[in-house]
């Protein structure tokens, strides 16, 4: 994740994803809901391109966006009118409390804790192919290196 194009990517994904999720918790009508829906997802296989997942981020694609949205897309349409809308709830105040409340806890958790980074592991597990062991044809990694 070098450079500055991914990482502006990464943001805008990230803002788009958010917002659309926020939509489907958030809308009135369920069939706004189901396109915010859509929308979150496409917003997801795009955090897979960005990781080099490109086969997750197509599988994402095809099936929740391609199967599974339209599926509920096409139950929604096909239900009567009256039992499509959200109505009014009593637990929209006590819910946006909670909300609140584990976003500070969030916060503060990840504000407070010492993040250790430990670049030994890093280049350890990063290592160049030029680092890598050359074998020989009709040796085994279970042979010794000195008789290969």
């Amino acid at each position: 994740m070098e450079g500055g194009g991914v990482v502006f990517a990464f943001y805008v994904l990230s803002a788009v994803t958010l917002v659309a999720a926020g939509g489907v918790m958030m809308s009135r009508n369920l069939l706004h809901a189901v396109l915010f829906l859509i929308l979150t997802f496409v917003g997801i296989a795009g955090f897979f391109v960005l990781l080099s997942a490109d086969f997750i981020a197509m599988a994402q694609v095809i099936i929740y966006v391609g199967a599974i949205a339209v599926l509920v897309l096409f139950a929604i349409l096909l239900t009567p009118r009256s039992g499509r809308d959200n109505g009014e709830t009593k637990f929209a105040a006590p819910a946006m409390l909670l909300g609140v409340c584990l976003a500070a806890v969030f916060l503060f958790v990840m504000h407070d804790t010492a993040w250790q980074t430990n670049d030994a592991v890093r280049q350890t597990w990063a290592q160049p192919l030029s680092a890598a062991p050359s074998w020989k044809p009709g040796c085994s990694p279970s042979n010794s290196p000195a008789s290969c």
